[in-house]
């Protein structure tokens, strides 16, 4: 008897088991402390584009303290969407810290849900690309944050290529808003 065709696949290898990342261990520890204090949080990104608000709504529960995320990654929509001064972007261009700061205080007041502001704003913004930008080396990165009335700015200057670089911003960015969260906890 002849042998019959075979309909089934040869067996696939074992998926590798993914480790979670750093970034991710403290962004589980970020949305755990959001939640335990009944805060929300607001992101603004140019670049960093959109993976730091992947990272925080990949956390199961994000969605109690997340409010939401805007792209602004021409210049012009750091003004029309986000409210940061149109005169400070001509002056200085997208990457300066008073436009971080300004960027984060607008997602806060921007992203507000039932009408109540975002009670922390964090944004990003810099240099990814190979090339420098306005003066700026590859790697030259500002954090906003935004609470209540006051704002801060953190500069970082990162090394790697342009997804080393966002990696980077977004896992500083993390780190940056539990910071803040602890220094609020010991006052």
């Amino acid at each position: 008897m002849p042998d019959e065709p075979s309909l089934s696949a040869p067996p696939l290898p074992e998926p590798l088991l993914s480790q979670p990342s750093a970034a991710t261990d403290a962004t589980a520890l970020l949305i755990a402390d959001l939640t335990r204090l009944h805060l929300t949080l607001a992101v603004a990104e140019s670049l960093t584009g959109g993976a730091l608000a992947a990272e925080l709504i990949r956390i199961p529960g994000a969605s109690v303290v997340v409010n939401g995320a805007v792209v602004a990654y021409q210049t012009e929509l750091k003004h029309s969407l986000l409210g940061v001064d149109r005169a400070l972007l001509a002056e200085h261009g997208p990457v300066h810290p008073d436009v971080a700061r300004q960027m984060a205080a607008g997602a806060r007041t921007r992203l507000a849900v039932g009408g109540r502001d975002a009670d922390i704003g964090v944004a990003t913004t810099g240099v990814a690309s190979p090339d420098a930008q306005s003066g700026h080396a590859p790697g030259t990165v500002f954090l906003g944050l935004s609470r209540g009335s006051e704002s801060w700015a953190v500069e970082l200057r990162l090394d790697g290529d342009r997804a080393g670089i966002r990696a980077g911003t977004v896992a500083r960015a993390v780190e940056a808003v539990r910071q803040l969260l602890a220094r609020e906890t010991v006052e």
